[in-house]
């Protein structure tokens, strides 16, 4: 069975998933758990959809598949991959699981299209059976063409009953005033930055109060590229709410194995004491360090 979507053209399959035709690309949606620290556990809470792009059967690499579409066709892009994230995880994910999903808002030039794009994806949601509290929207200001572009988006995602993450957070200025002004539910902090700090007692610090004056806001954190054990436990230290990466789990294609994650049948895994990995890990592609090596006591 198979439905247009815009200029896209989405595929369904035998076993639930649905994949997307773009020009020469075959789409698929990869779905990579993100784990909640509770009392020394760490269990899954949601999942991020990731596009992975094919061509003649050969992955891509999704920054080249995305730079080689024009701009005039970016908005039918963006409805493509969220309907796709979304049909998938209504078809292999954990019910209960919430599930991340990317937005740029440069594309939304008018709060029209935007309302318009929404209430398309409710109608997804519907067909998926996902409650819209589950979804948590996931915008980056770096994107946007205008502060009011951004700031208009985000309140069509407040009313059509979204959560809504910022992404790729570094703490500059331009970061900080943006987390002021947008009022997020969630912030995911930068990958290359939380590393940097974590290399430095002082550094460590910081990250520790940035979490802590966001719990304070009612604003949980999410730690990404989490690729090392040691990196896990300065984490769950430093008190961030769910954290990311390599280090846990991969990305997975759709249908997932994901299912085993439900509430009532993943086992919740241990945070590892030093040079101890957790129990879902892939191999990391660095040498072990030992957990907090750099970091002052």
């Amino acid at each position: 069975m198979s439905r247009s979507i815009g200029l896209a053209h989405i595929v369904r399959h035998d076993d639930g998933t649905a994949s997307g035709v773009w020009g020469i690309y075959m789409l698929q949606s990869a779905f990579q758990p993100i784990f909640a620290f509770s009392n020394g556990k760490l269990s899954v809470t949601a999942f991020e959809g990731l596009i992975r792009p094919f061509r003649d059967g050969e992955p891509q690499s999704p920054m080249i598949f995305f730079s080689t579409c024009p701009p005039v066709d970016r908005l039918h892009i963006e409805a493509l991959t969220r309907t796709l994230h979304l049909l998938n995880a209504g078809a292999c994910l954990p019910q209960e699981a919430s599930i991340f999903i990317n937005f740029d808002p440069s594309v939304f030039t008018e709060r029209s299209i935007a309302d318009s794009a929404l209430r398309d994806m409710r109608l997804v949601l519907h067909e998926a059976g996902i409650d819209a509290k589950r979804v948590v929207c996931e915008v980056t200001e770096q994107k946007s063409a205008s502060q009011e572009t951004l700031y208009n988006f985000i309140e069509a995602l407040r009313a059509n009953g979204f959560r809504i993450a910022v992404d790729d957070y570094g703490a500059d200025e331009s970061d900080i005033n943006r987390i002021k002004e947008l009022r997020p539910d969630i912030v995911k902090f930068d990958a290359h930055w939380i590393m940097q700090l974590m290399e430095s007692g002082a550094g460590f610090a910081l990250l520790t109060a940035m979490v802590a004056s966001f719990e304070q806001q009612g604003i949980r954190t999410v730690f990404e590229g989490i690729e090392e054990g040691w990196q896990l436990e300065l984490a769950e230290k430093s008190g961030a709410s769910m954290v990311q990466g390599f280090a846990l789990a991969r990305p997975e294609l759709a249908p997932t194995s994901f299912h085993v994650f439900g509430k009532d049948k993943q086992a919740p895994v241990t945070v590892p004491d030093a040079g101890e990995a957790p129990a879902t890990v892939s191999p990391s592609p660095r040498p072990k360090r030992a957990f907090g090596r750099k970091v002052a006591p």
